[in-house]
């Protein structure tokens, strides 16, 4: 693929008129960790509920676009409220009987007892995950893309080992950190932020010279919190390929079945695909980047 530099002005574009043309990523399916669906559990009043006649979903705080809108997960806006309400919706679930609930990113997949029924807040699928909480199939495919700024030393770059020496940063319990040094293999070891919005504050005062994070956030970082932000490219994590987003829910959950079958349905009726061009930037005009 040949380069395309992407400044702000096209980041901003690209969010509007890539969705337009249909041409986001598609939602992929991903092993998931329960077995065969139990009808009898999948009802509003299930006893497999963290509250029975309730659906409380979790995700962090503060919740940023494109995934949410205006930090507020219940108004239905952003990608992965959309799809949180879409699955509730399957469940037989109405708006006012879901509950949102704060979850901190790094705490969801800590081994424990969950106060949610599932948490959506971009959570790759990953052996090491799944060894403490149960995994729906996937909703969204995503690789890692790296931002920098507009006339950086890095700004033209067209590899990924371009990259070995620069100053990255990530945010702290993602796996972009992971994917940096897979693939990048960094002579640093890459800085850690506790948000996205300090990244966005090192990059900007000169602290690191590139962002390492999932491709639709580096979309919306580009297009609406750096004036001269410039995507170099992206890039898949293990063994090039991308990440997978499941819904994350407790460890044996009689629910996981249910939710899968909800996704199941979404994913055949065309909403994800919908929900997807809606909300989410496309890759195709990103070149990829590789070794």
């Amino acid at each position: 693929m040949s380069r395309t530099r992407i400044s702000l002005a096209a980041s901003a574009a690209a969010l509007v008129a890539l969705a337009a043309a249909g041409c986001a990523p598609q939602p992929q399916n991903a092993p998931a960790a329960a077995g065969a669906k139990d009808t009898a559990r999948c009802t509003t009043d299930s006893p497999s509920l963290h509250q029975r006649g309730r659906l409380t979903v979790a995700t962090d705080s503060p919740a940023y676009e494109p995934w949410f809108d205006s930090n507020t997960p219940s108004n239905g806006k952003g990608f992965e409220s959309a799809v949180a309400y879409a699955v509730a919706e399957k469940l037989g679930f109405g708006r006012d009987q879901v509950k949102w609930v704060i979850e901190p990113f790094a705490h969801s997949y800590a081994p424990g007892p969950k106060a949610f029924d599932f948490d959506i807040n971009q959570i790759s699928i990953t052996p090491q995950r799944a060894k403490a909480v149960d995994f729906s199939t996937s909703y969204y495919t995503a690789n890692q893309a790296i931002l920098t700024l507009d006339g950086s030393a890095f700004a033209k770059a067209t590899s990924l080992s371009a990259f070995k020496d620069a100053r990255i940063g990530v945010q702290v319990a993602t796996t972009s950190y992971q994917a940096v040094l897979d693939q990048i293999k960094p002579s640093k070891q890459p800085s850690v932020f506790s948000t996205t919005k300090d990244e966005v504050t090192a990059l900007r005062n000169g602290q690191i010279d590139a962002i390492v994070t999932d491709l639709p956030t580096v979309f919306y970082l580009a297009g609406a919190e750096l004036e001269n932000g410039e995507i170099v490219g992206q890039f898949g994590y293990a063994g090039g390929t991308p990440e997978k987003f499941g819904l994350l829910l407790p460890k044996n959950s009689g629910y996981t079945s249910c939710v899968n079958q909800a996704l199941d349905e979404l994913r055949a009726d065309g909403t994800l695909a919908r929900l997807t061009t809606q909300w989410l930037s496309a890759s195709a005009n990103v070149p990829e980047l590789k070794r």
